[in-house]
């Protein structure tokens, strides 16, 4: 079998020492060393990507309890608005049990719906809704969240509409894990809120079912509407102000999420400026070995390279 020759030609052109062949394989090295520059580039894109997409699903969140938030308001808002006009148009007098029940008795209600009230009114659950109405309060301490100084700081500063620059700056040193415990610590609030409001929200219900088919019930109907609209704008309002912490917790979720994809976009940009100068010095290591006079040559593409490595090691960690 014959054996294949190399010309002396070429021969003379292959470096022979150390550093020589160190130098030749300059295009390898600068190649594999692009490569992976490629992939930290598209890999960091990639993750600015999700987090462009994390930031929407989060702004969707808290579009909607923004939503909630004002719905309440405004159903808050039309109960005192039809108070103050009832309170205009006629004397309302104070709620008052004993005369509620006197009234209903001699209302010429069916017996089975006067006996349904009665009981009601004397009943336990019935005093406490009374209680409530008649103080025009929760029957239950309104929802609320404890939150952290660096929480704090960042939601105050959206609240006086602070440059998205300073905001996105608070943002950042709120743990991401103290906004989940609040989220979680909200979400409990609301649930005990509902579950402790629900029973004298069903009575107080009840009760106006029953005292609506009183047709002689004067003032005291009067009277037991304008409670019911006092307690139910307090409802409202704690329920929308519970609404109104959740949404500026997730506006801060979409301020870090919007941060954490501008960093991982800037860093995928200087990888990808990395590989450009890793692909450099593959085009210049590629002319040296063709050319006679490849000491400068090997020399800009050495350059080059070391550039590249230092960039990359620079943004993976410092970056």
């Amino acid at each position: 079998m014959a054996q294949i020759q190399i010309p002396d030609a070429l021969k003379a052109d292959i470096p022979q020492t150390h550093w020589g062949k160190v130098l030749a394989a300059t295009p390898v090295i600068m190649t594999v060393i692009a490569t992976l520059l490629a992939g930290l580039a598209s890999s960091e894109m990639t993750r600015a990507q999700y987090d462009r997409s994390l930031a929407a699903q989060q702004q969707n969140k808290a579009t909607d309890e923004w939503g909630f938030f004002q719905a309440k308001r405004l159903r808050g808002a039309f109960q005192v608005n039809t108070l103050d006009l009832l309170q205009e148009i006629t004397f309302v007098p104070p709620l008052d049990s004993q005369s509620l029940g006197t009234a209903a008795q001699n209302a010429g209600l069916a017996p089975e719906v006067r006996s349904a009230l009665s009981d009601l009114l004397d009943s336990a659950a019935g005093r406490e809704a009374l209680s409530a109405l008649q103080a025009g309060e929760l029957p239950v301490p309104p929802p609320a969240v404890t939150l952290d100084a660096a929480i704090k700081a960042a939601i105050a500063a959206i609240e006086a509409g602070r440059p998205e620059t300073e905001i996105a700056a608070l943002a950042v040193q709120v743990k991401p894990d103290a906004i989940e415990a609040a989220l979680a610590a909200a979400a409990e609030e609301g649930r005990k809120f509902d579950e402790a409001a629900k029973p004298v929200n069903a009575l107080i219900d009840r009760l106006n079912d029953l005292i609506a088919r009183a047709a002689r019930l004067g003032p005291e109907r009067q009277a037991f509407g304008a409670a019911r609209l006092r307690f139910a704008a307090a409802r409202y309002e704690a329920e929308a102000r519970l609404n109104q912490t959740v949404g500026y917790l997730y506006e801060l979720q979409v301020r870090q999420s919007n941060v954490s994809a501008e960093h991982h976009h800037a860093r995928s940009q200087r990888f990808f400026y990395g590989m450009l100068g890793a692909q450099a010095a593959v085009i210049i290591a590629t002319l040296a070995m063709a050319s006679r006079q490849r000491n400068l040559l090997w020399s800009l593409a050495a350059l080059a390279g070391l550039l590249a490595v230092a960039l990359a090691i620079y943004v993976y960690f410092c970056f």
